[in-house]
């Protein structure tokens, strides 16, 4: 474990995130950690498939980064035409 050093305005945004959703400040940033970067990774995404690979990812026994880098999550998305 380290320690990561944030803003006094991100710990808040944290504490109100956490509180709302039922979890420790360290899990939502967790949280958003992973999310964000599962966001840089797959870019083509939404928060959704995000979501149902973070599921897969835990039922497969944890995040791996490795693994994140590899896996074909879904079919591909067809081009953007405005719908979702």
């Amino acid at each position: 474990m380290g320690i990561v050093k944030i803003s006094d305005l991100m710990h808040e945004n944290l504490r109100v995130a956490g509180n709302a959703l039922s979890r420790s400040i360290n899990a939502q940033a967790e949280h958003w950690m992973r999310v964000g970067m599962l966001t840089e990774m797959h870019p083509e995404l939404d928060h959704r498939e995000i979501c149902q690979l973070l599921v897969r990812a835990e039922l497969a026994g944890g995040l791996d980064i490795t693994a994140a880098v590899s896996a074909k999550p879904g079919k591909p998305r067809a081009s953007s035409t405005g719908k979702r």
